[in-house]
């Protein structure tokens, strides 16, 4: 059997310049969302070039929860200067998360983030993130991030983020039980879904569809006995308006209506099916999981090319 070889590429032969390429590159939703995955964290809403003072932070997104997440871009070793702006960044934004994606970290620089974790309050995050580029034979580039330095417990926080940073209860086991085998059968019968990310004790699950201003969520309810698929939209009414201005349309190419959520009082909009079941239930469990992944990819095939 013939195998090819993986090659490892310079950065800049990739993105020659680093504002003009590299950082709007990273701006696009396919390559946050690849970022997403590695950190955690789902992001959305990104700008380039945000001003704070005199200075413009390279990317500056939100978390699901409406966080600030500064991201600061250098293709370069890490330096002073750089860590100097991220620092500037985050106070001057208010950020929760900040992210410095680079060429390659310099010890002093990955001990520096260590110790901001370390010593900074608990709303203060600092990710230090190396970026790879790879090919095989003569495929197109592959990008890779790499964590060099996270926060503390970075694991543990997101794997309580449903359960109140308290003990998982029974509830929440389920919760994860029943994503992780959603996540097994969408990379296994999935047709337009690429990434399922991992299962976390909640009662929500995230589905990127490739943009940065909504992305899909299964639900369960526990209470009203029901599982639904979700276009979830955040902070962005505009969009919710310009979608439901085509309803007719996207339910006609569903096949099947939706129910269409302002919800005015929250920050966020949704547009949802929904379909009676008791995820707790094992026998009815593997019906629910072909659903959700069913519906995922119907609403990736409509809705991604409006986005």
């Amino acid at each position: 059997m013939e195998l090819a070889r993986l090659t490892k590429l310079p950065l800049r032969t990739i993105w020659k310049h680093e504002a003009l390429d590299f950082t709007q590159w990273l701006a696009l939703p396919e390559s946050l969302e690849l970022l997403a995955e590695t950190i955690g964290v789902d992001l959305m809403n990104a700008q380039t070039e945000v001003g704070v003072g005199q200075f413009n932070v390279d990317i500056l997104a939100e978390d699901e929860n409406g966080h600030k997440v500064v991201i600061e871009n250098q293709l370069e070793n890490t330096d002073h200067d750089h860590l100097g702006k991220l620092i500037t960044y985050a106070s001057g934004l208010q950020a929760e998360i900040c992210v410095w994606v680079v060429a390659r970290a310099r010890q002093e620089h990955e001990q520096a983030i260590n110790w901001l974790n370390e010593n900074t309050t608990e709303g203060a995050n600092f990710f230090l993130i190396e970026v790879e580029a790879w090919k095989i034979a003569d495929s197109l580039p592959a990008p890779r991030f790499n964590i060099v330095a996270k926060p503390n417990d970075w694991a543990k926080t997101i794997k309580q983020q449903g359960s109140g940073g308290s003990k998982m209860t029974d509830l929440k086991l389920q919760q994860q039980a029943f994503w992780e085998k959603l996540r097994e059968y969408g990379e296994q019968n999935g047709k337009l879904v690429r990434n399922w990310r991992k299962a976390l004790p909640q009662h929500w699950y995230n589905i990127g569809i490739g943009s940065t201003r909504a992305k899909l969520a299964a639900k369960v309810n526990t209470q009203d006995s029901y599982v639904g698929l979700e276009l979830y939209i955040y902070q962005d009414t505009e969009l919710f308006y310009e979608l439901q201005a085509k309803k007719t349309e996207i339910e006609s190419k569903l096949g099947y209506a939706v129910d269409w959520q302002e919800l005015p009082e929250r920050k966020a909009s949704r547009v949802i099916v929904t379909k009676s079941g008791n995820f707790q239930n094992e026998s009815e469990q593997d019906e629910l999981i072909a659903w959700l992944v069913s519906k995922a990819d119907e609403f990736t095939k409509v809705f991604k090319k409006l986005l």
